[in-house]
């Protein structure tokens, strides 16, 4: 009997393999850099001093939005509040840090602390998180976030551009064009660093590609025309809360309004625009302008009330206010006088090569206008990133297309240029530059070369030899760009392993600490401040010429480190060269006339010398400058004993200890003085302080058996002489 056969289902066919292929190839990409990100990030500076995620910035706003108040939930030291200024940076010094939480960079207004940097992040992301989890995010975790959001969204964009417009490409060609988007974009050169200056940019960058995103469809989806729009208007919106030098952005905003103005004028009737349906009336007109101004308008009036709120001026977002290592209340942010200097640095400046790892170093810089700011690791884009020469080629995309269908793209990439030109005019007037704040321009200029590299391969696919070398050079483009980025961000992996080892030697593990500034100091052999570091740790370990030679290897890379000279300083005064100590004191205070530590010892070093008129200056000069400076009240106290000032003298010992009650040498001194006036239970007491503290100080054991012997001899009869 014949056995009924079952049908076996057809082989997939090549066709239908070759659809999903490119998808996988794409999203194997995607997941790979995503995966580099989360693996390259690392935290910054503020973070690491901080002991519980939820006391990073970010969640000390959630915690006082979920305490019902705008101010962060954290206390403000008592002390600062006291300051005649508290935002002189030499006097608040010592209250920006509390209880191990750094205070750095907060605004301070009326007795209470406030987070210049904008507050979406924490609306979008970290206040969500910490509802759903109940756990709160970390910095670094939420700018890898954002990086991702942002990426995956300029594919997203790439792709739509691909398979509408360029079809015919191959998808090996969109593949390089998504690795550049990811890897080719500065992203990797600030992941190492992230930290909340770090948190708003990326967040900027991630909304600022959704709304890319929405405008898109908003412009190629016509019957939902106006939600589009008033999505890209809303994400925008919060991408300018996040950061507000984005504004003038918003004007792309407008693109989709434009083609239906056009088409319900006149001249625009019978335009054979591609998403034309009826001729537009100015209802319909009124309604896109609503969606593009409605959304984005309502989250600017929030954002002006929540700082007015906040600083009693609703265009105030606190900036003046940081406690900060500069006086921003009187720094003039924005001049005509930057543009110059900032556009050499953002666009021209090239990178320093070397023939050591990891061969590329910060760029030389020309001097500064008058009343700039500071300068961190900027890169010229255009000689860093030589692929975004290729966003010239942008105008190929439409050429020689219907032109009904070339006005639509020109129009969105013309949005994508404007976009780029706003923010990197308003960068052009800031006081100063920085590399995470070329991640503002460079992603969608970034995805303009991507379009441009589709409009060469399309350009030229008559041409099959043109086209080959026109691939070899943007691959070669590309490779570069790429080996930039991946290169550059050894330095702020540098800067975590010096930073990370700075905040180990301050918990006292200097052997830990020493390891990381070797690393430091293997991806960067010529880092300044690693190798500062690194003597910092030397000197505790008791290796003084270790650590001379360390100095020294700072000061031939940075010659204007003062605190390498004042450092250099100490470490030859304790090889007994106080003439040369002398010399880089002075040095250290002609780069840095308000460093209280190097006229402090400065003093202490001509006091050796004996010129303690000038020494009593110095510390005078240290203590003007710093109030709070335990050793200068202390080496003050004894230049004033040798003048035979013993009260003046006494003084200083005890607010010597009052600010360090555990400060031995004061101790010590303090009952020298006491038992110098005859009141030897004191001096006894103050000796036996300083032995707990320091056991083997000699001259403390012996001067404490002194003032014993001296506390339990009778006194001598009336009239009789005593010898000293």
């Amino acid at each position: 009997m014949r056995q009924p056969t079952t049908q076996s289902k057809p082989a997939p066919t090549r066709a239908a393999t070759a659809v999903w292929v490119p998808w996988v190839m794409l999203g194997t990409i995607c997941a790979l850099v995503i995966g580099f990100y989360a693996w390259s990030a690392r935290p910054g500076w503020l973070e690491m001093r901080t002991a519980r995620a939820e006391d990073a910035y970010y969640n000390l706003v959630v915690r006082g939005f979920r305490a019902g108040q705008l101010a962060l939930k954290a206390e403000v030291p008592p002390g600062l509040a006291q300051l005649a200024d508290p935002y002189d940076p030499v006097a608040n010094a010592d209250y920006l840090l509390v209880d191990g939480h750094p205070l750095w960079d907060l605004s301070y207004y009326r007795g209470k602390l406030y987070l210049y940097y904008g507050v979406p992040p924490a609306l979008v992301l970290f206040w969500p998180y910490a509802a759903l989890t109940g756990h709160y995010l970390g910095h670094k975790d939420a700018v890898v976030v954002f990086c991702a959001i942002g990426f995956l969204a300029s594919v997203g964009l790439l792709c739509l551009v691909w398979r509408r417009y360029f079809p015919e490409i191959g998808p090996v060609v969109v593949a390089a064009g998504t690795l550049a988007l990811g890897l080719a974009v500065f992203t990797p050169i600030i992941l190492p660093r992230a930290e909340v200056y770090e948190v708003a940019i990326s967040c900027g960058y991630a909304l600022t590609m959704l709304a890319l995103l929405a405008l898109w469809e908003a412009c190629h989806r016509p019957l939902e025309r106006g939600r589009w729009l008033a999505a890209a208007s809303l994400v925008y919106g919060l991408a300018i809360g996040a950061r507000p030098n984005l504004l003038f952005g918003a004007v792309i905003l407008l693109l989709p309004v434009a083609p239906a103005w056009r088409e319900g004028s006149p001249r625009g009737a019978g335009s054979g625009f591609p998403f034309h349906v009826s001729r537009f009336t100015s209802h319909r007109i009124w309604v896109l302008l609503l969606a593009a101004t409605g959304p984005i308008t309502c989250v600017g009036l929030g954002l002006m009330l929540y700082n007015a709120l906040r600083f009693d001026s609703p265009l105030e977002f606190g900036q003046p206010y940081m406690l900060s290592s500069v006086r921003l209340v009187t720094q003039h942010l924005w001049s005509h006088r930057f543009f110059g200097f900032n556009s050499w640095v953002y666009f021209l400046a090239p990178a320093r090569w070397s023939a050591h790892f990891p061969f590329v170093y910060d760029i030389t810089l020309p001097p500064l206008p008058p009343g700039y700011g500071s300068n961190e690791h900027p890169f010229g884009v255009l000689t860093s990133i030589p692929l975004v020469w290729l966003s010239l080629a942008a105008p190929l995309a439409w050429r020689g297309r219907p032109a009904n269908v070339g006005r639509l793209l020109r129009g969105f990439l013309a949005a994508v240029a404007l976009l780029i030109a706003t923010r990197a005019l308003v960068l052009g007037l800031f006081f100063n530059a920085n590399l995470r704040y070329e991640v503002d321009f460079c992603p969608a200029l970034v995805l303009l070369a991507a379009v441009g590299i589709l409009g060469l391969e399309r350009a030229l696919a008559v041409r099959p030899a043109w086209r080959r070398a026109a691939r070899w050079a943007w691959g070669l483009l590309l490779a570069f760009s790429l080996a930039f980025n991946l290169l550059a961000s050894a330095i702020y992996h540098a800067e975590y392993q010096s930073r990370l080892g700075s905040l180990l030697l301050e918990r006292g593990q200097v052997n830990e600490a020493i390891a990381h500034f070797q690393k430091a100091l293997v991806l960067q052999p010529d880092e300044a401040m690693a190798h500062y570091n690194f003597g910092v740790a030397l000197v505790q370990k008791g290796q003084i010429d270790e650590a001379i030679g360390q100095y020294q290897e700072a000061l031939r890379l940075e010659p204007d480190h003062a605190d390498a000279h004042n450092n250099l300083g100490e470490a030859l005064d304790e090889k007994g060269q106080t003439d040369e100590a002398i010399r880089q004191y002075q040095e250290a205070l002609r780069l840095k006339p308000d460093h209280a530590d190097a006229h402090n010892n400065l003093g202490a070093a001509l006091d050796e010398k004996g010129q303690t008129d000038e020494a009593i200056r110095q510390y005078q000069a240290a203590l003007r400058l710093k109030p709070g400076h335990a050793e200068a009240h202390n080496n003050l106290g004894l230049a004033l004993g040798r003048k035979s000032q013993t009260d003046e003298a006494i003084r200083h010992y005890q607010e010597a200890l009052r600010l360090k009650p555990n400060y031995a040498d004061a101790h010590y001194n303090l009952g020298v003085a006491c038992f110098q006036q005859g009141r030897t239970t004191e001096a006894i007491q103050q000796f036996q302080e300083a032995l707990r503290l320091k056991p083997d100080n000699t001259d403390a054991r012996r001067n404490l058996e002194a003032a014993l012997a001296a506390q339990s001899s009778p006194p001598p009869p009336p009239g009789t002489a005593t010898n000293r």
